[in-house]
């Protein structure tokens, strides 16, 4: 059965429908919501826009979709003389209203993607060269600008970093951890009783952008533990008809519109899921939508070696699973080391963990300690001296060198996992091909982590660079046009943040630019056509 308007037992998501229900003027007969077995009705109501995760992606996208705009502040003035120019030139309007190509154009930064790091020099200008210069931008909050859109996430605002290990500080700055219109450092100061570092803890960036949500007035766009089961197509084009009635995920269906002698045929997102509910039951639901923004992030599937033993209960995938084993003192008074693989900063973060806890190490890595591409490499010595510390180990304390005089700690440059074995041994091979097996108490796989993007069509391979293939952030980010955030090969499909190569907080950012931009430009085209009777849809405006 469908969920009435009228009910009040089960009725997910009722408060969301009833506000756009009271701010549109519109009256709502049926919710957004049926159960999985019910087949979609028209009259079910379309939002504008749906936001696939609460993280900082998808946060400071509801921020922008909210109203708030961004606009060249009275006194400032940009480091960069050619942009101050481009900026002086149109500073009665916000950079939403801004041509985000010619303002980029030229710019260079730690990002591919160009909006991304024009946003990110407006924010932080100079920033890479250590400077810590004020934005240039000061926000307003115009109401007329407000897209309806609502925000879907598992856990509360913030995403991932309210399950990520609490012991150590982020990669970034507090102050490049930041969203707009809220300075972390004085929300910090206000907090702590003291700030020792620009580097922070994960648990309190977490809390920051849970208080964002909140002082921002954006709430009510966010609907927590909520879990996506698949995203589709509602409608399709004719040439597509044939082809969507052989794909039984994809549901076809035609709209006739009495506009003179002219029929549509809708092309809309289908979101079915569920929300967790707090007796444990999952209530099931459906949201229409003109268009979906991807911000799941990375963090849903640890990175896997694919190797034979990979599922025995003693090899881990998470810092999270090590910290357990180690608070509950499985590893204490074990004479066989813990064996950590992968060269990132997590696999670092485990070393400095198991160091500290003098549990001795064996790092196994696939590159060379030279290697230009190690994060290593990109960290200056006085501001991350702890990593710098593993990677003088990672150089110095090699396999190759007496074993007994580093007993703490070895590393295995240039080896490759080919199995764990049963006995908690593991085989390794080098790169000239010779083999060893070593003896372990627990062994951690840290290679990264993926997208998890089961609930689109073929797991969202085919939106990639590399077609067919699996998403991941540096070898296959999800294809988009580089100033809309739009998919190149899914019309109204919109991604943003890791799953574009932008890992870093301060640049996913631009994505959130991008895409409101583009959504914003659409509005209004579509409220000129609805204003002159040429259009119009079964959106909500």
């Amino acid at each position: 059965r469908t969920y009435s308007g009228t009910e009040t037992e089960g009725q997910l998501l009722n408060s969301f429908v009833q506000y756009f229900g009271e701010s549109l003027g519109r009256k709502i007969k049926r919710m957004p919501l049926i159960e999985e077995t019910v087949l979609p009705g028209d009259s079910l109501l379309t939002l504008p826009v749906v936001i696939i995760g609460n993280g900082p992606s998808g946060i400071c996208l509801s921020y922008l979709l909210s109203g708030y705009r961004p606009y060249l502040s009275p006194e400032a003035i940009h480091p960069n003389p050619i942009l101050h120019t481009k900026l002086e030139e149109a500073r009665h309007l916000s950079i939403v209203d801004q041509d985000l190509e010619y303002l980029s154009e030229g710019l260079e930064g730690r990002s591919s993607n160009p909006v991304a790091v024009l946003f990110d020099t407006l924010l932080h200008p100079d920033a890479d060269f250590g400077y810590d210069y004020p934005p240039v931008l000061h926000w307003k909050l115009e109401q007329h600008n407000y897209i309806p859109h609502i925000v879907l996430g598992k856990g509360p605002p913030g995403g991932a970093w309210h399950s990520m290990e609490g012991s150590m500080l982020t990669i970034s700055f507090g102050d490049w951890m930041e969203l707009p219109g809220l300075s972390f450092k004085e929300w910090a100061a206000s907090k702590r009783r003291n700030i020792k570092s620009d580097r922070v803890m994960p648990e309190e960036i977490a809390c920051y952008y849970k208080h964002y949500v909140k002082v921002m007035g954006l709430q009510k766009n966010f609907r927590d533990n909520v879990y996506i089961t698949s995203v589709s197509r509602l409608y399709r084009e004719k040439d597509d008809e044939d082809r969507s009635h052989q794909n039984e995920n994809i549901s076809t269906q035609r709209l006739e519109m009495e506009d003179g002698q002219k029929s549509f045929i809708k092309r809309n997102w289908e979101v079915r899921g569920y929300q967790r509910a707090t007796d444990g039951s999952h209530v099931p639901f459906c949201l229409f939508a003109e268009n979906v923004a991807l911000a799941t992030g990375t963090f849903d599937s640890p990175g896997r070696l694919q190797v034979e033993g990979e599922d025995f209960p003693f090899v881990l995938h998470s810092m999270s699973d090590f910290g357990a084993a180690i608070s509950k003192g499985k590893l204490r008074g074990k004479a066989d080391p813990v064996l950590i693989v992968g060269a990132g900063l997590t696999a670092a973060d485990a070393v400095l963990c198991a160091y500290n806890n003098n549990i001795p190490v064996v790092h196994v890595f696939r590159r060379r300690v030279t290697d230009t591409s190690l994060i290593f490499k990109q960290l200056p010595k006085k501001l991350y001296p702890e990593y710098h510390k593993v990677y003088h180990m990672m150089c110095t304390q090699s396999h190759t060198v007496d074993s007994n005089q580093h007993s703490a700690y070895t590393s295995f440059p240039e080896h490759n996992v080919l199995s764990f074995k049963p006995e908690m041994k593991c085989v390794l091979q080098s790169a000239s091909g010779l083999k060893k097996i070593l003896k372990f108490s627990v062994a951690l796989v840290l290679i990264g982590s993926h997208p998890n993007l089961f609930f689109l069509k073929d797991q969202g391979h085919s939106i990639g660079h590399h077609s067919n293939q699996p998403i991941t952030c540096k070898g296959n980010p999800i294809e988009i046009d580089p100033y809309t955030y739009e998919c190149t090969k899914e019309a109204n499909l919109f991604a943003l943040g890791p799953l574009v190569g932008d890992n870093f907080v301060r640049f996913l950012k631009g994505g959130a630019l991008g895409i409101a931009r583009c959504l914003a430009i659409r509005q209004k085209k579509k409220h000129e056509l609805m204003e002159s009777g040429d259009g119009g849809g079964d959106g909500v405006p």
